[in-house]
């Protein structure tokens, strides 16, 4: 329907072009015109049309096109889109009201009665709020809605509510070859220097070799180390999930690094650090290094640099097997506190907005344990997290 609404502007002299259409489908993905028609009048309206003179041919195509639907959703049914996309609009339109009347269990009570689904459930089921299927409230499943639950057979998350997700996910490295969109962050990260000479002698030592020659008489080539930053930084970067909104940013951070700092080792996390971290995030799942080996292996004078969103169920941190991805056998809390202790000089970068912050109880718990050191990923944010790396 949407596609003729399009070409009957078309038809009707009304220069609208291919991309104001996909721009309107984008909208209508972000749920802008929610479920109102004369909301989605104006909404086509602001989108198609450029001039005020085609007004009068945009209402009248209008009118015939949607002559006697009384929703947004029944046009939808209309425009014969894919059955899958239907099943999943059965939780998009839940009130605030309806949402805050779905309570959440609690972790146990939550995995137990997981188990009891497992062993009764026979067959699939769609909506609803008992068994493990797609839309509903069910706290079991996919597409659907509940304030706590185990996300199962879902492509990526939607609400962030999920407490374990039991799929096998694929998470992408970072880019660290990224040109930067500014040189800003290059310079907030200038604050953490400290210069050395160290290592084979390399680099020619002009000023020596000038005073060498004068005072023997004869061309004496000098040499020396290359001037470096001493400072050695050690980065743990949350990947996958709501972290996939922050790409932009954080690859620009981690290039950024890499061009600063010649003495640096980063590995990955997902939304907590347990006891396991990895270097390559296709092989995530085979290739782990030991949380403690990383303690072990890199001293207590590496500055300490985790970057993510801290956006989690509370589990994850305060829980024994609160993973959303695996049954770790100790909270994420104990291991946050042992690197905190290894390393003294050690700070949190959130992408996400400081002012949002108190809107997450994960957050706040995060910031408590790194004892108030979360800085916001803002130039502002950075130049703050490195003056407290240089205390």
């Amino acid at each position: 329907m949407f596609l003729q609404f399009f070409a009957s502007l078309r038809d009707a002299q009304v220069p609208c072009t291919l991309r104001e259409y996909l721009t309107l489908m984008e909208a209508l993905d972000a749920d802008l015109a929610g479920k109102s028609v004369e909301d989605f009048y104006y909404l086509s309206r602001a989108a198609l049309v450029k001039d005020e003179r085609n007004l009068d041919k945009f209402d009248r195509v209008f009118g015939a096109t949607f002559k006697g639907i009384e929703s947004l959703l029944e046009a939808v049914q209309k425009a014969q889109i894919p059955e899958e996309w239907l099943k999943k609009l059965a939780e998009k339109y839940l009130t605030e009201e309806e949402k805050n009347q779905l309570e959440a269990m609690g972790w146990d009570k939550l995995m137990e009665t997981l188990k009891k689904r497992l062993e009764e459930q026979k067959g699939r089921h769609q909506g609803g709020n008992k068994w493990i299927g797609t839309a509903g409230t069910s706290p079991f499943g996919a597409y659907g809605y509940n304030p706590e639950g185990i996300r199962i057979g879902q492509a990526e998350s939607r609400h962030r509510r999920a407490v374990k997700v039991w799929d096998k996910r694929e998470f992408k490295d970072l880019d660290g070859d990224v040109e930067l969109g500014t040189r800003n962050i290059k310079i907030a990260l200038r604050r953490l220097r400290k210069f050395a000479r160290t290592g084979a002698p390399e680099e020619l030592d002009l000023d020596g070799t000038i005073q060498d020659t004068a005072n023997k008489g004869y061309l004496d080539i000098k040499l020396r180390p290359e001037r470096r930053n001493a400072v050695k930084v050690l980065l743990f970067f949350d990947i996958g999930g709501s972290m996939d909104w922050h790409i932009k940013q954080v690859e620009e951070l981690f290039s950024a690094a890499r061009t600063e700092f010649k003495h640096m080792e980063h590995f990955y996390f997902h939304n907590c650090i347990y006891e396991g971290v990895w270097k390559n995030n296709i092989r995530r799942h085979t290739e782990k290094t030991p949380t403690w080996q990383v303690l072990h292996t890199f001293p207590h004078d590496y500055k300490v640099v985790i970057v993510g969103d801290a956006s989690m169920s509370p589990y994850e941190i305060a829980q024994s097997g609160g993973s959303v991805e695996h049954m770790n056998e100790e909270p994420g809390q104990v291991w946050i506190e042992r690197i905190t202790r290894t390393y003294p000089h050690a700070v949190w970068i959130n992408p996400v907005p400081e002012n949002q912050w108190d809107y997450t109880q994960s957050i706040r718990m995060m910031q408590r344990l790194m004892s108030g050191r979360m800085y916001p990923l803002t130039l502002e944010g950075l130049d703050s997290a490195m003056k407290e790396l240089t205390r």
